[in-house]
C-alpha cells in the first residue's frame, strides 16, 4: 500500500466517522483545506476521501465552494429500521431450534450489554452506538447466511448515525435502549422467535422516533 493511498484511506475513515458520529453534522458545507488542516494532511487524500464518500451518498461535491454533506433523508430511518427487522428476524428464526449456536450467541450478547452499559455511564455516543451496532450485528452473523452478513454490514454505518442522532436528541434513553436490548437477548435465549420480532421492531421504532409499522 502506497504512502499516498494510507492518507487517502486514512482521511476516508476519519471523515465518514465525523459524519457518522455528528461531528460533520448533516446540511454542514466543509472545504478540502478545513477538513486536510484538522486532520494535518495535505489536500489531495482529502480530496480522494470526498469523492468517495460522494458516491456512497455521504457528500455531494460543489466545484470551489466545498462539500455538503449530506442529511438523513426523509423515510430513510424507515427503510433502514424495515431492513434491519427483516434480516434480523429472519436470523433469529434460522438458529432458535439449534441449541449450541443459540446458548453461545446470548454469551456474546451479555457480554456485550455489559459493554453497553459501561459506555451509557462514562462513555460517548460514537461509543454506544458502534456497541449497539455490534449488538445487532451478532445476531445477524449468528444466523450464518454470508449473503446477509454482507448486506447488514452495509447498514451499519447508516445505523449508527441513526442512532447517534436520536441519542443526541434524547440522551436520557441510553438506560431504555440497554433494557431493550436485554429483553432481546431473554427472547432468544428462550428461543421466542415471534416475541423477538416484536420486541426489536418496537425497540428500533422507538429508538428512532417511527410510528408503529403501519401507521405511517
Amino acid at each position: 500500500m502506497s504512502k499516498s493511498y494510507s492518507a487517502s484511506e486514512q482521511a476516508y475513515v476519519t471523515v465518514k466517522e465525523m459524519i457518522v458520529t455528528g461531528e460533520l453534522p448533516g446540511g454542514e458545507l466543509v472545504s478540502e483545506g478545513d477538513i486536510a488542516s484538522r486532520l494535518e494532511m495535505s489536500r489531495t487524500p482529502v480530496r480522494e476521501a470526498f469523492l468517495r464518500l460522494q458516491v456512497e451518498g455521504w457528500m455531494r461535491l460543489y466545484p470551489k465552494r466545498g462539500a455538503l454533506v449530506v442529511s438523513i433523508a426523509p423515510g430513510e430511518a424507515e427503510h433502514v429500521v424495515s431492513a434491519r427487522w427483516l434480516v434480523e428476524t429472519g436470523s433469529v428464526r434460522t438458529f432458535a431450534a439449534d441449541d449450541p449456536v443459540r446458548e453461545q450467541l446470548v454469551a456474546s450478547l451479555r457480554a456485550n450489554l455489559e459493554r453497553q452499559s459501561e459506555i451509557a455511564a462514562t462513555g460517548t455516543r460514537a461509543e454506544f452506538s458502534a456497541a449497539d451496532a455490534d449488538f445487532h450485528r451478532l445476531i445477524v452473523r449468528a444466523g450464518g447466511n454470508p449473503l446477509l452478513d454482507a448486506f447488514y454490514d452495509g447498514l451499519r454505518e447508516r445505523q449508527r448515525r441513526m442512532t447517534t442522532h436520536s441519542l443526541a436528541r434524547d440522551p436520557d434513553q441510553l438506560s431504555q435502549i440497554v433494557d431493550e436490548h436485554r429483553e432481546l437477548a431473554d427472547s432468544i435465549e428462550a428461543a421466542d422467535v415471534d416475541g423477538f420480532a416484536t420486541a426489536v421492531d418496537t425497540h428500533m421504532r422507538r429508538t428512532h422516533g417511527l410510528n408503529d409499522r403501519g401507521t405511517r
